[in-house]
């Protein structure tokens, strides 16, 4: 007998969701003889790539992570007293193995379905909890990307609001965090915002042209300042003022908000949360009540549902810079949620006494290091610090002397000025840490110091009175409970088992890329190697992640065709908007800054024209056809027209409609012979890995959601990573970074706080790509077309399909049109509802038409699963049949009721017109595996009516009415 070998083990077969078996009924479904014949009836012959991805070999699970260890073995952990905005921390275990490590919330979507969400939404209300006492603000949001993106979005909430029409410039204080200075700059150009910076102590505030200011609190080289008298100064000749203050430090100086600040920015990241050579981490923005209709980002509220429960749910979401499009103040369609939630969750556990007791010990440690390096003779310049001093040393020779000494015993301190050096200390720091310090400083200075020290008992404050906290935090009983690891464990599963997530079913979202997020992939995330290094460290000392960079960037080139990548943009939208940027500096180094006009499809995304207009362009709407597709002769009308101004193209191919259009290569030419450039959105990018690319089709940047098609989760709403490729001629125009050198000559500024943005969920695209090889690529593409087509073939005949190819397919994603339904009074709402009930979230709601259900199953899900969500779809439909014939009433039925609940079916009274058992188990599999919603149907009018975005009881609102306008609609990246 011969047996033959071959692997045993292929990532491919784990990460695609049909086999062999399930492929041949699913072709005969569709009604093709094989995969390669639906694509060739898919995909357009002209756009087909003309050779194979060329990357390496697809590893084993196994195989890679013996790799990868190796790889991260090269970056060297030192102890890092760099500050600037990251510290060592530890997240405690319990919510690092049952929330980092749990795909239960890593990987849920947006709670734009609030009913099966209510989970992450109490872990955000938390969240907004913490950053509103701890800043002593009003209102917070529920996180931004980081720091510099929140100062960046005060800047431009506080210049719309601004009565000082003509007032374009923002003053920044020089000891703002210097990557945020460069963030700001970025943002502050296209706006035609002018930033000055200087020193806050000498600044003119009587200048007319002033209309917002920043300022850091500690300070960037460590000094606390008192900003009252800056802050009432600034009020009284008509300057917003934003605070950038430190969480850690807020628990004993006095918060922003009694100091009079109209906002507080920050970063959240020393709650818990792993340096990770710079992200994610969760940026926070917290302001008054009085700019609750115009703050950047997600806020989390409190309504009630139709029983009359408290229920969360997003907040005023005409805010969602996707509806607003090119009326958008800014394109911040996503939250920080899984690193928020991490925050929000180190605060549940040690509650306001533990974190008050690590600032306490913080600060006696530092002034336990001031004592001793002054008696080695060293002066210190800060006055009043909390975590940082600063050491002004003797000369710049001393201060390279004390660099090598310190590295070589592996530490890492802030370098500055001609001879300082900034130490910041951290929750991790010990007295033993504060000795080898000492030491290391003795031994450039030829002198002896103690082998050991002791951290005092007592510690006293020596800020001026004003500066010292005396208000309250953390109050509420979330933070006074679940202190033991028990109550803490408990807490968390009992938010998690109200969430739906891909650990239950499919999640079927048009436009967002539910795929699987594979174990391997994940487990390196928790790894110190990779969580442990400070973004500003020096670079010898990051050589796995500098490879990691490299060979990303250098595969993420082989699927687009581009010539280079940059890796900075920390979500879809910072791509759109760094891509801009792009174009932008492109056509500036040409002599043409006078190219201002973006051409975008009325069919784009929403953050489409948001990106276009903060990247200072003017936004030109382009007609679709009936058929869905872009009109051409109107691009070609609508090119010519404003060809001496025509900046770029704004194209999601295949289109937002889940097709592939013909004309695209077409389209592409147009508009380079009128001198612009073609941006492809790549939220669709699932479509084309393997089959096409962005610059076979003509495109000259794409932006990628790693988060999408390379599968880093979405984390309920975050984190995401949008990198974008360019063509040669674009690429010394990719972004910069005032820290660290990142490689590109004629550099844009920064878009991201950090260097490599998000660098630390880098690791799981990479371990995609390198478990699944080109060929696993390509049959990941193929796959998603397949399961999208199988289920078009499945629903056709009970749901119209809205658009569809030149041979009657659909891409990797569909529309289902729900419109003719509202004749009978069924809203695609009632069935997203509905669906909850038979275990799903719902496809995207009325995106990008209204009345319709864009359904993207992608290449994860099997056969098994396809049919039990084709299953529910058809049995909602015989439930609107119903409606529709008069059996069941227009008002009173299943879809108009649902979702729900265990205590609505187990109530002792049942007056419905249909029985308990059609609720809740409509099909047989359901009695298998119910996923119970938590709560009813979430009146949403009502929750704006009465905002809530706090742990505060809602009876304390009860007369609070504010009216505003909600929305629930709209994918997100």
């Amino acid at each position: 007998m011969i047996l033959k070998t071959k692997p045993a083990d292929v990532f491919v077969d784990r990460h695609n969701g049909p086999d062999a078996e399930a492929v041949a009924a699913m072709l005969r479904t569709i009604g093709v003889d094989s995969v390669e014949q639906l694509i060739d009836e898919t995909v357009p012959a002209a756009i087909r790539l003309k050779r194979e991805l060329n990357l390496p070999a697809a590893l084993t699970e196994r195989a890679f992570l013996a790799k990868f260890k190796g790889i991260a073995s090269k970056n060297k952990i030192y102890k890092n007293y760099i500050g600037l905005g990251y510290h060592d921390t530890a997240l405690p275990a319990v919510i690092q193995r049952n929330i980092l490590e749990n795909p239960g919330w890593y990987t849920a979507y947006t709670p734009y379905q609030a009913e099966i969400a209510q989970g992450r939404l109490e872990a955000l209300i938390n969240y907004q909890t913490m950053v509103i006492d701890l800043t002593g603000l009003e209102i917070a949001n529920a996180s931004l990307l980081d720091e510099g993106t929140a100062a960046a979005e005060t800047m431009h909430m506080f210049h719309s609001q601004s009565k000082k029409k003509n007032a374009t410039r923002f003053f920044v204080s020089d000891l703002v965090l210097p990557q945020t200075i460069d963030l700001m700059r970025t943002r502050a150009t296209p706006l035609g915002i002018e930033l000055v910076v200087g020193d806050h102590r000498s600044v003119d505030l009587s200048d007319d042209s002033l209309f917002g200011a920043l300022l850091q609190y500690p300070a960037a080289d460590g000094q606390i300042f008192d900003y009252k008298d800056f802050i009432s100064k600034a009020h009284d000749h008509g300057i917003f003022v934003t605070v950038a203050a430190d969480l850690m430090a807020l628990t004993l100086l006095t918060p922003p908000g009694e100091l009079g600040a109209d906002a507080c920015v920050g970063n959240s990241q020393r709650f818990g949360v792993p340096m990770g050579y710079g992200g994610p981490h969760a940026g926070f923005l917290a302001t008054k009540d009085a700019f609750k209709r115009v703050i950047p980002g997600r806020i989390i509220g409190q309504s009630i549902d139709a029983a009359g429960n408290k229920a969360y749910r997003m907040a005023l979401q005409t805010r969602e810079q996707h509806i607003r499009r090119e009326k958008a103040t800014s394109n911040i369609c996503t939250a920080q949620v899984l690193l928020s939630v991490l925050a929000g969750m180190y605060a549940v556990y040690h509650g306001p006494q533990r974190i008050r007791q690590f600032a306490t010990n913080i600060h006696a440690l530092t002034q336990l290091l001031e004592k001793e390096l002054k008696a080695l003779g060293l002066e210190q310049a800060n006055e009043f610090y909390f975590d940082t001093l600063n050491i002004q040393l003797e000369s710049a020779e001393l201060q390279q002397a004390v660099k090598r000494e310190a590295e070589a015993a592996g530490i890492n301190f802030r370098y500055f000025g001609e001879s300082n050096v900034g130490i910041s200390l951290h929750q991790n720091t010990e007295a033993s840490d504060v000795a080898f310090i000492v030491a290391v400083f003795a031994k450039v200075l030829g002198k002896s110091a103690a082998e050991a020290v002791e951290i005092p008992e007592e510690v006293e404050l020596t800020w001026p009175k004003n500066l010292v906290r005396t208000s309250e935090y953390l109050t509420h009983p979330i933070f006074n409970t679940h202190h033991s690891e028990h109550e803490m464990l408990r807490y968390m599963k009992q938010l998690e088992n109200k969430d739906l997530s891909l650990a239950h079913s499919m999640i079927p979202l048009g436009s967002c890329t539910m795929k699987l997020n594979a174990t391997a992939e994940m487990i390196p995330v928790t790894w110190p190697e990779i969580g442990s290094l400070h973004p500003f460290a020096p670079r010898e000392q990051a050589q796995g992640y500098q490879q990691i960079f490299e060979d990303l960037e250098a595969w993420l080139c082989e699927v687009t065709r581009f010539a280079a990548v940059s890796l900075q943009p920390n979500s879809g939208a910072q791509g759109e908007y760094a891509g801009l940027l792009v174009i932008r500096a492109y056509h500036e180094g040409n002599g043409q800054g006078h190219r201002n006009i973006a051409l975008i499809p009325a069919s784009a995304h929403g953050t489409n024209p948001a990106s276009a207009v903060m990247a200072g362009m003017q936004v030109v709407v382009v007609k679709s056809s009936d058929a869905g597709e872009i009109d051409v002769e109107d691009l070609k009308a609508k090119a010519a027209q404003h060809a001496d101004n025509l900046s770029c193209l704004m194209v999601t191919y295949p289109s937002t409609h889940g097709v592939y259009e013909e004309t695209i290569i077409d389209i592409c030419e147009t508009i380079h012979q009128h001198g612009g450039r073609v941006y492809m959105d790549g939220a669709n990018m699932n479509a084309q890995v393997g089959l096409t690319s962005p610059a076979t089709i003509g495109a000259d940047v794409c932006h990628l959601n790693l988060h999408k098609t390379f599968c880093i989760p979405h984390g309920g709403g975050g984190p995401g990573v949008g990198p974008i490729g360019v063509v040669a001629d674009l690429a010394p125009y990719l972004p910069g970074h005032v820290v660290v050198e990142v490689g590109h000559k004629k550099a844009t500024g920064a878009v991201s706080s950090a260097p490599w943005g998000s660098a630390s969920i880098l690791p799981i695209s990479y371990a995609y790509i390198s478990m699944m090889g080109g060929e696993g690529l390509k049959a990941a593409t193929q796959t998603a077309i397949l399961n999208a087509n199988y289920i078009k073939a499945r629903l056709e005949e009970h749901y119209p399909v809205l658009y569809t190819g030149a041979n009657g397919r659909c891409a990797h994603e569909m529309i289902l049109d729900c419109r003719q339904f509202k004749k009978a009074g069924i809203e695609v709402e009632d069935i997203a509802k509905r669906l909850m009930d038979y275990g799903y979230h719902a496809p995207t709601v009325s995106f990008p038409v209204a009345g319709t259900l864009m359904v993207e199953p992608t290449e994860s899900e099997s056969k098994e699963e396809l049919d039990r969500f084709c299953d529910a779809m058809i049995s909602i439909r015989k439930e609107i049949t119903e409606v529709e014939s008069g059996k069941a009433d227009a008002k009173d039925n299943v879809l108009k009721h649902a979702p729900h609940t265990a205590a609505a079916v187990l109530s002792h009274e049942w007056n419905r017109p249909y029985s308990r058992e059609q609720a809740v188990y409509p099909l047989p599999y359901t009695r298998m595996a119910k996923f119970w919603p938590t709560v009813s149907r979430i009146d949403s009018a009502y929750g704006d009516r009465n905002l809530i975005c706090s742990c505060t009881p809602l009876e304390e609102y009860a007369d609070h009415e504010e009216q505003l306008v909600a929305t629930d609609k709209g994918p997100s990246y």
